[in-house]
């Protein structure tokens, strides 16, 4: 018993050795990316409500109100529900659409998917309210991408600007909405909408 405990320890042994000797398996291949230089920026926009936090969401919060509040970008759910994980809005017809990615009780962010023959420019955004008072709101809408794609620093700039035009238009109206007032009437049919990048590139 004791010769055949033996072996068996010696060929545990040499066994353990002959793996201890053997290389460290080598990583998996790193994928390269799509952009290999981005230029990520963020647009961060504010407005103060004077409503409850509560009451704001309730008017504005939905995920298909920013059909409302942007009603040049006509608002319906392609797929999901409104407020629910992974929930999809097509926005102008179908031109843009973006998935419900992230939400807590008052705020909600998006992305955008990948479009054939398009430049994938990690496209987010995020709406949040936030309580300042027991009758005054916060609410702020945040925007990040990568314009590494355009031409140059002039044109990442003015890029920026517009977009941060078009969403501050919304923020507006979404503080008209939540305090019981009326949208002034659209602008006339021809103008670019109001989410729409500039130059006919994506993003909202």
């Amino acid at each position: 018993m004791n010769k055949v405990f033996g072996a068996a320890l010696l060929a545990t042994a040499c066994s353990s050795a002959a793996f201890a000797q053997q290389p460290p398996a080598a990583p998996p291949a790193a994928g390269g990316v799509a952009v290999a230089n981005p230029h990520y920026v963020s647009i961060p926009m504010e407005i103060t409500v004077n409503k409850p936090v509560a009451d704001v969401w309730k008017r504005v919060g939905k995920f298909c109100d920013i059909g409302e509040w942007l009603p040049q970008l006509a608002c319906t759910l392609q797929s999901g529900k409104d407020g629910e994980f992974g929930a999809v809005r097509s926005l102008a017809g179908g031109r843009i659409l973006e998935i419900l990615v992230a939400k807590t009780e008052y705020s909600y962010a998006y992305a955008q998917p990948v479009r054939d023959g398009q430049p994938y420019n990690m496209y987010h955004g995020t709406l949040e309210a936030r309580a300042l008072t027991p009758t005054t709101t916060k609410l702020i809408y945040t925007l990040m991408l990568d314009n590494s794609m355009l031409a140059d620093d002039a044109a990442r700039e003015r890029d920026v600007q517009s977009r941060r035009t078009s969403f501050t238009r919304a923020l507006e109206n979404m503080k008209i909405l939540a305090e019981g007032g009326t949208l002034p009437p659209q602008p006339a049919r021809g103008a670019a909408p109001a989410g729409a990048a500039p130059g006919g590139g994506r993003g909202n």
